[in-house]
């Protein structure tokens, strides 16, 4: 087996090798054409095609001089792409219309609607200088909404001129239709109105953040004063204010809004339609440990509780209440629910008053998605881990709750879509030796029916990718946890330095059979170069059930930290590293992580590289920091103690830390506030800044420069 070889700068490139599939799959409602974006260049920057189910053909939906860069958005769409972790360009989203073959896709100058493959692109709204937001068909689809300049817009999709729906915002330091910054960057609820079924309402937020302080981020890298030297968030620090946030329906029509009596609660986590017309609503304390499903009368406001989920630990939110149509056999208007009342999210049927009927899941092991309901035959298709913690599959349970069953074959990651009929489903399958491939499959024995895209990234055979040994080992509490483990090629007659890659926050999990376990670039160069590189999920992590994730509430950085200790010392014992030359590197919750190993296991870790690290939790958002850590004020002990500050006193090895300086998610404050503690314990470190950067560098040079400078730090000091 001969070792990897690439140079450093590919690390620096997007998308990696082997992750150049297609996707944002959907079907024509019809389901007669299968629409993808894809690069066939091979780059982020993607065009939106089509596969023709009968002839079994693939065709350019449409080409264009439009499209969408990294330099052409407004600073609006820039940090909604910010929320949504998007580095895809060209064509980046679109969505088709509920009936015929129209075609909706946003560009930087407007909104454009293609009818069908042979149709032509047609601009029905231009826009100059304030986008258009989050431009959605309504379920009739002869109407798109959107949101400008703060507020909900409403334009016929035949074209025509819009009309405005919302008042009050604009001016008034509100927004009308916006998800508040939390929703975006934690809850995962990236939109902020919602069309009723019958095309004639919408309900929307409104948000107002004027209470909430300023936080101005200033840019000090701008070559000329007169280039936008700052900007100003109202950012919600854990234990202060959060936006206030009101729900309405307004008429398509216009008018005044009714606003929905949501009570006292503080979040408004979800919110979707039923198919009779009520609109309902996710509420969660500020605590997160109770959610109330709501329903409302779009006429009064008044609500109605359909049900109410408690956890002491903490409830995760997650996307999987499906309502049931009005006309379902044995269940109208009831609804599929999922819960963590077990220790692992499940599946529940409900009738349309809220009644339980009856589990349709259950075991030590978790659902992941819906991804389907056939109503007729009453099944319900789901993504899940029944077989693996470390897979994916689609599985099928029928509404009577018996034993669900396998559709997907082959160990690893299944990401599935399916059609409208039930009758094929598209399967993007990864393996740790096998890139993502597309395939056609028939939904009722998950065997292949075409071939969608195969994997000929040219990359796979030059850099000559090895995956990790995926293993399993226990801490010191008896726990299993799963690691991955890249050994250099050649043979070592001693134990080798060693770098641990971590990030160890709830909510994530980095080790699976997932084809990118092995894309890692940065991973594979350190193996290159006669490193040991070790991943490991800590207690903390994600899919193992709720008891493994929330052990470390209220005190963060302690058993994330014992747990990559272990995994250390179980390297030491196998005779696979040098226990004088263990490094640590992260990025995020991981840069944490790697700050937090130094300084609180220094008898073990002699390296660490934190990379936009949270170093304080007084200092992160509400939302995320609250749901593990409660608020400063009733937990004063857990933030100080799960502060790198607290610690670096015991900091013996060698630290960088790298940040840029734009962050609107980590602050660069974390990292002056980790910097002021350092200088006071006398304590040296090494400071890799980033002027124009975010959270996650973009600019290929940053980049490049950023894996030069790491590399050079661990094999300087390792």
């Amino acid at each position: 087996m001969q070792p990897s070889s690439f140079a450093i700068e590919e690390i620096a490139k997007y998308p990696a090798p082997g992750n150049i599939a297609p996707g944002s799959f959907a079907f024509s409602p019809d389901d007669r054409l299968l629409s993808y974006l894809y690069s066939p260049e091979r780059t982020l920057a993607r065009q939106l095609f089509a596969y023709d189910m009968a002839s079994r053909t693939h065709r350019q939906f449409f080409s264009t001089d439009h499209t969408t860069t990294e330099e052409n958005i407004s600073p609006a769409e820039a940090l909604r792409r910010e929320r949504q972790r998007q580095l895809v360009t060209g064509v980046t989203h679109y969505e088709w219309a509920s009936k015929g073959r129209r075609v909706l896709v946003t560009f930087p100058d407007g909104l454009y609607i293609q009818d069908g493959l042979d149709g032509s692109l047609q601009k029905i709204l231009a826009v100059a200088d304030k986008p258009a937001l989050d431009a959605r068909f309504s379920p009739d689809g002869q109407w798109v909404a959107f949101v400008q300049d703060s507020e909900l817009y409403a334009v016929p999709s035949a074209g025509g001129e819009p009309h405005q729906l919302t008042h009050g915002a604009r001016g008034a330091g509100k927004t009308n239709g916006l998800a508040e910054y939390v929703a975006q960057e934690e809850m995962g609820r990236f939109q902020g109105y919602w069309w009723s079924p019958d095309s004639k309402h919408l309900a929307f937020e409104e948000v107002d953040e004027t209470h909430i302080p300023l936080y101005r981020i200033m840019h000090q890298g701008k070559h000329a004063l007169g280039e936008a030297a700052q900007e100003d968030h109202h950012y919600p620090f854990s234990g202060q204010a959060n936006a206030q946030v009101r729900l309405g329906v307004i008429s398509l029509q216009g008018g005044e809004p009714v606003w929905m009596q949501t009570g006292q609660f503080e979040y408004l986590a979800r919110v979707q339609w039923m198919p009779d017309g009520r609109l309902t609503a996710q509420l969660e304390n500020r605590a997160q440990t109770e959610l109330r499903l709501v329903a409302f009368d779009i006429q009064t406001g008044a609500s109605q509780t359909l049900l109410v989920e408690t956890n002491d630990t903490w409830i995760n939110l997650h996307n999987l209440f499906t309502p049931l149509p009005n006309n379902q056999a044995h269940y109208p208007n009831g609804f599929i629910w999922a819960s963590e009342r077990s220790g692992f999210q499940h599946l529940y049927l409900y009738d349309q008053d809220g009644t339980l009927v009856r589990p349709l899941t259950s075991g030590d092991w978790m659902v992941d998605g819906i991804a389907g309901v056939d109503t007729k035959k009453e099944i319900v298709y789901f993504t899940g881990r029944m077989d693996s913690p470390l897979d994916l599959h689609l599985y099928a349970v029928h509404f009577s709750g018996d034993l669900p069953h396998r559709i997907t074959q082959g160990i690893g990651l299944h990401i599935v879509v399916l059609d409208h009929g039930f009758k094929h489903f598209v399967d993007t399958h990864e393996f740790l030796t096998r890139p993502p491939n597309v395939t056609l499959r028939r939904l009722s024995d998950g065997k292949k029916a075409a071939d969608i895209y195969k994997n000929d990234d040219p990359r796979l055979r030059d850099f000559g990718l090895h995956p990790p040994k995926i293993i399993s080992l226990q801490n010191e509490a008896g726990i299993t946890l799963y690691g991955a483990l890249y050994r250099p090629f050649r043979k070592a007659s001693r134990p080798l330095p060693t770098i641990v890659y971590v990030y160890g926050g709830p909510h994530a999990q980095m080790v699976n059979h997932g084809w990118l376990m092995t894309a890692s670039l940065r991973v594979q160069f350190l193996r290159s170069q006669g490193y040991v590189v070790f991943v490991l999920d800590n207690r903390g992590s994600a899919r193992r059930g709720q008891a493994f994730e929330g052990a470390i509430k209220h005190n963060l950085g302690d058993l994330e930290v014992q747990d990559q200790v272990a995994g250390v010392r179980w390297l030491v014992e196998q005779g696979i590293a040098d226990p004088q030359r263990i490094g640590v590197y992260g990025w995020s919750y991981g840069g944490y992580m790697a700050a937090m190993c130094l300084c609180r296991a220094p008898e073990t870790f002699k390296l660490a590289v934190a990379g936009a690290p949270v170093t304080c939790w007084d200092g992160y958002d509400t939302f995320y920091t609250e749901r593990y850590m409660g608020t400063p004020q009733n937990n004063p002990h857990g933030y100080q103690v799960s502060s790198v500050m607290q610690h670096v006193d015991k900091m013996t090895g060698k630290l960088m830390l790298v940040h840029g300086l734009i962050d609107e998610n980590v602050h660069f404050r974390h990292t002056a506030r980790l910097i002021n503690a350092l200088i006071q314990a006398c304590k040296a470190y090494s400071l890799l800044l980033f002027p124009d950067e975010r959270h996650s560098p973009r600019r290929l040079a940053d980049r490049v420069f950023m894996e030069e400078q790491i590399y050079n730090f661990i094999r300087q000091n390792l």
